[in-house]
């Protein structure tokens, strides 16, 4: 799919960034002029959840630097939580409508459609990519406060995000910390629960192989992997983070939420739910008699300052927002971002993204001419959804009948198989070195979802016998442009598409194959339908290799 990707003569764009002469440093993009159409539409692809004509005209106006600058400067407005409370009043299971078992899902898309703070949005589904958990249906109130620990620091201090994932009450659940309780004479059944200690690590912050700051693993003298970590010190980590409970507060909350999903846990106040002993965990001593919270923030602490973090976080966030098959000194350039934010701060991710969008090799491709052979990243589904809706103008997911429009059926927003979420960062091309995770993801069922999915928000209107597009309309698509325009002729429907998907820029066989197509004496929709058509050709050039990678 990536190699399908190449080809083609594209329009000459601004010029692209020159690589740096000191390796730790960051190179931005020049913003001496006018951003070219296709570089900003490149830039929404990697910084947005798509590009639209706005923003690509906001983004061409100001440059890329300006740009990131006033997304990092929107204010952070939490989702709302409380009216996803409303599904505690259902005593039957059965009965749970899905506008609440799917609330989290649909706030955070209806934001990612239409909302303007479209960067934090984005770098929260990269965080929740390997920060993950799987929140309950039944308790959607949870999905929105684990959503909002992402969201609110998405733009911040990852140390912040550790420190409130580790008392975020659904991840509690998820990985069990909730029920991480030392074997003691208060609790002699009772034994440390090590899933969210091992992950905290494995997963969240330092992997399980030593990284040099480039990202490239450390190897002893015979050439063998370096480990991170032992088993023993996720054992002692387990012991550390005992002795967090649910929210007591208020008492009389419905049956159904005694988790008290929406608040975070706390320190237990019962002996037996805490570890108070002395404590080891890789090197650093955390002494006796220390509280649940310091023993917490102690071990936050070292896990941010431990040389692995920097390349860990760089390289997950490079694979999530610009190119799966990141080179060590790119890795490198933004790790050295997260030790120091040129002001002394680690951690600061609102620099690590700056850093990540205008390195020289993110922006490198601007120009056509300078694409690498392992540019970019494959489409996954949810961005492949996120893109389709918002080129049509949606700003909001379409709802038929009552049912919003299928999820991907791989990619439910927020609802992965396992803690190593939708795939592993590590996974690769077949047959291939390359990097290519989100692959892993196009399945058949996937495929045959993306064929009809432009087409899910119409009904059948039998007392007609039309398809009615009106659904279209209530979530704000423009439907009528893109049939007007297929109207109009091939070279108009061709130019829209082109304009909304393919950065100015679509490939002379797409556009070809395109108006051969519309040509047909005896197409496979109904001439008399403008919108069937357009829909269809549509559903037809997202499903290329052309639109099946962001490069």
């Amino acid at each position: 799919m990536l190699a399908g990707c190449g080809g083609g003569t594209l329009p000459a764009t601004s010029e692209p960034a020159t690589a740096s002469p000191s390796a730790g440093q960051v190179t931005p993009v020049s913003t001496s002029t006018q951003l070219s159409f296709y570089a900003a539409s490149r830039l929404a692809e990697q910084a947005s959840f798509g590009p639209i004509p706005t923003l690509v005209a906001e983004i061409r106006s100001k440059g890329a630097a300006r740009w990131i600058d006033d997304q990092i400067a929107l204010p952070f407005e939490p989702i709302d939580h409380t009216p996803a409370e409303a599904i505690f009043a259902y005593p039957d299971l059965a009965d749970l409508p899905a506008s609440l078992t799917e609330f989290p899902q649909r706030e955070f898309a209806r934001r990612a459609l239409g909302g303007n703070d479209q960067l934090r949005l984005r770098l929260t589904w990269a965080l929740s990519q390997f920060i993950t958990a799987a929140p309950d249906g039944q308790a959607p109130t949870g999905g929105v406060t684990y959503v909002n620990v992402l969201y609110r620091h998405a733009l911040g201090n990852y140390r912040d995000v550790l420190l409130d994932m580790s008392t975020d009450r659904t991840m509690g659940a998820f990985l069990n910390n909730d029920q991480n309780r030392p074997k003691s004479d208060d609790c002699p059944s009772c034994a440390p629960n090590e899933n969210y200690a091992r992950e905290l690590m494995q997963l969240f912050s330092i992997g399980v192989i030593k990284l040099n700051t480039d990202g490239t693993p450390q190897r002893d003298s015979r050439g063998r992997l370096l480990e991170t970590y032992t088993q023993r010190d996720v054992e002692e980590l387990a012991r550390v983070l005992t002795g967090w409970t649910t929210n007591p507060e208020p008492p009389n909350r419905p049956p159904r939420n005694q988790a008290n999903w929406s608040k975070p846990m706390v320190p237990s106040t019962w002996r037996g739910d805490r570890d108070s002993g002395r404590k080891v965990v890789l090197g650093r001593v955390f002494p006796a008699g220390q509280s649940a919270r310091k023993d917490l923030e102690d071990a936050v602490d070292l896990l941010m300052n431990h040389p692995n973090v920097a390349p860990f976080v760089a390289t997950r966030l490079i694979q999530h927002l610009v190119k799966s098959n990141p080179t060590p000194a790119y890795v490198g350039r933004v790790a050295a971002r997260f030790i120091d934010n040129g002001q002394g701060l680690r951690g600061d991710l609102a620099a690590v993204a700056r850093a990540i969008l205008t390195d020289a090799e993110a922006r490198a491709a601007d120009n056509p001419a300078a694409a690498r052979g392992d540019e970019g990243k494959i489409r996954e589904p949810w961005l492949h959804r996120t893109a389709l809706w918002r080129g049509l103008g949606c700003t909001r997911m379409p709802v038929v009948g009552g049912q919003w429009v299928p999820w991907p059926d791989g990619q439910v927003p927020f609802r992965p198989n396992s803690v190593f979420s939708f795939y592993a960062p590590t996974d690769r091309a077949p047959s291939s070195n390359l990097l290519a995770p989100e692959q892993k993801l196009l399945l058949n069922n996937e495929i045959r979802q993306r064929l009809g999915q432009q087409e899910s928000a119409r009904r059948w209107n039998p007392a007609t016998s039309t398809h009615d597009y009106s659904d279209y309309a209530v979530a704000g698509c423009k439907l009528d442009e893109l049939a007007t325009a297929f109207s109009r002729s091939p070279a108009t429907f061709g130019d829209l598409l082109s304009e909304r998907y393919f950065r100015g820029a679509m490939p002379p066989t797409l556009r070809s194959n395109l108006e051969q197509l519309m040509r047909q004496s005896n197409p496979p929709w109904n001439r008399e339908d403008p919108n069937e058509g357009a829909l269809r050709l549509l559903g037809f050039a997202l499903n290329t290799p052309y639109f099946g990678a962001i490069r």
